[in-house]
């Protein structure tokens, strides 16, 4: 990872075997992997979510699988071939079937030759189209009440929400846009969208639009990770927050806070669809299994080796970092060490790969605990 500062490295360094080796290429990796158990049609974990979410038994998941994969043909080409009088579609569970909102009676036969059930509409999907490109030309003069709107082929219209208590106000606004009115349906909602991101350790976050790292631990107001990872100042996604302090070199420990909108987790990615529940920050002693999670290379284990080591970086020395054998690769910067339930560390740096092992050192999670003030968020 490319840092701002000259000589400052992204990713890790570590003095090894009298070899001074930097890991500095940004690197990503896919999210939790959850590993599925293949029923002869469907993984079983989807059925069960199935049955447990919509209702159903078994035999009724597997049948309404059946049905929307049949519905999915039906809709192949369906656009194509009804032109302009082309409605939408939607999937009706009750029926079983795909329904289709045609605006001319003639192409009925055409639909019904498909599998499909016509319906005759008064808008064309064209039409609801631009109607909702037209809001969204107007987007900012919407009252803050208006939370959005979509076409919806079902009711053939297009739905604006709005808060209760004022569709007065949301009516006014679609008129305002020269939009037909007859086509938009302004729905009286409680819904308050806002986004959604859990911090848990281990998972990838960006730094200024370019660069990833990987948390370390949820904490008060948002996370800890790596002081090499971001300056004070810089902004992250997903989670988005701002880095309220860094120190690197020296230590290399660093704290975003993150949105009121963010979840803070008590866990730490394994990378195996489960995740390690934090309890606290006990330290483990030399010897101990200590295990690591990063976005990179995801979860791996192995043994501390030694503590308050002292690590000379081409960017810069590092003192009170805890060795490992735990191997590493760039972009899991920053990310978990974790002793049974008891959160260690971030990870610094180290050489070696995954592929074929290595070093890592972290940074001691109390120390960036109290240098901020902030405290881990348990279970």
């Amino acid at each position: 990872m490319q840092r701002k500062m000259p000589g400052r490295i992204a990713a890790s360094a570590i003095l090894a075997a009298g070899t001074l080796t930097a890991m500095t290429a940004p690197a990503t990796a896919d999210t939790t992997s959850v590993s599925q158990e293949q029923s002869p049609q469907y993984a079983s974990t989807m059925m069960q979510a199935m049955q447990r979410d919509l209702g159903l038994s078994r035999a009724q998941a597997e049948q309404r699988l059946d049905a929307e994969a049949a519905a999915r043909q039906a809709a192949d080409g369906m656009a194509d071939k009804l032109g302009e009088s082309f409605g939408g579609f939607h999937y009706d569970a009750g029926l079983g079937k795909l329904v289709v909102g045609v605006t001319d009676r003639a192409e009925f036969g055409s639909v019904r030759a498909k599998g499909a059930v016509p319906r005759l509409v008064d808008d064309s999907r064209a039409q609801l189209r631009e109607a909702s490109t037209t809001l969204n030309q107007h987007s900012q003069r919407a009252p803050e009440s208006v939370t959005g709107w979509y076409v919806d082929t079902t009711s053939n219209s297009v739905v604006l929400t709005t808060r209760k208590g004022t569709a007065g106000s949301a009516a006014e606004f679609v008129r305002s846009t020269g939009v037909d009115s007859d086509a938009v349906r302004v729905v009286e909602s409680a819904e308050r969208p806002r986004t959604y991101a859990d911090v848990i350790g281990g998972q990838r976050y960006v730094i200024n639009n370019s660069t990833v790292c990987s948390v370390g631990f949820a904490v008060s107001g948002g996370f800890v990770s790596a002081g090499h990872c971001g300056d004070y100042g810089d902004s992250t996604s997903s989670p988005s927050g701002t880095f309220a302090g860094s120190s690197f070199p020296g230590n290399d420990y660093s704290y975003v806070r993150t949105g009121s909108d963010d979840t803070l987790r008590p866990w730490v990615d394994q990378y195996n669809g489960s995740a390690r529940t934090v309890s606290g920050s006990q330290e483990a002693a030399v010897g101990s299994s200590v295990c690591r999670s990063g976005q990179t290379t995801g979860w791996h284990c192995g043994t501390i080796q030694a503590k308050n080591q002292t690590v000379s970086y081409p960017s810069g020395t590092v003192y009170g970092m805890t060795r490992t054998d735990v191997c590493a690769e760039p972009g899991d910067s920053g990310g978990s060490f974790i002793s049974g339930n008891q959160a260690q560390g971030m990870t610094s740096g180290g050489s070696g790969d995954c592929t074929w092992g290595g070093t890592t050192y972290f940074q001691p999670v109390n120390e960036a605990l109290n240098a901020y003030g902030v405290s881990l968020v348990t279970s």
